[in-house]
């Protein structure tokens, strides 16, 4: 019999069309070779299937949560208020307001109920797996030791752009 790999990471987003932003999420879990899963679930749309999902989440051995969402964005923080799992939210860029309105609602949370709350859109998106990926990273030292090298080459990257700058220049 095959075991399934245990998920980690559940990377979450309240409509199909959040996708194109949270395939960086995804694409960087999987180059750490992070165990993760997408689940679709909306406050607003379908709420009783979000809080089942926040209350039910812990059980199922999930470590961390990233939620990506736009417009209203209440989801990441409905999600937080329903579990103790870490929450991570990734405002999306899907209204007239360019994101703002997704940045304001998902980082202005009440105290006690916290939720770390990254970039707009695509950057925010990676900047969410590499935060899953560094607290992972406190208690695996394979992991650790993937994030390191993933920090030295980009250290290394601008360094050969400055090289290239100045060969250009002379």
């Amino acid at each position: 019999m095959i075991q399934k790999a245990k998920v980690s990471v559940s990377v979450v987003m309240g409509s199909e069309s959040d996708l194109p932003v949270m395939e960086e999420t995804v694409k960087t879990l999987k180059d750490f070779g992070i165990s993760h899963e997408v689940v679709l679930t909306s406050a607003h749309r379908s709420p009783e299937r979000t809080s089942s999902f926040a209350k039910k989440v812990a059980e199922r051995g999930i470590r961390i949560i990233i939620v990506g969402a736009g417009a209203a964005a209440h989801l990441a923080g409905v999600i937080a208020s329903q579990t103790h799992l870490p929450v991570i939210g990734v405002p999306i860029d899907a209204t007239s307001l360019r994101g703002l309105d997704a940045l304001l609602s998902t980082v202005q949370m009440p105290g006690g109920i916290p939720v770390a709350t990254m970039a707009i859109g695509k950057p925010g998106a990676k900047n969410a797996a590499l935060m899953a990926i560094r607290i992972l990273s406190l208690e695996d030292a394979i992991l650790r030791k993937k994030l390191q090298t993933y920090c030295k080459k980009m250290a290394r990257d601008v360094e050969k752009r400055q090289k290239n700058l100045n060969a250009g220049s002379s």
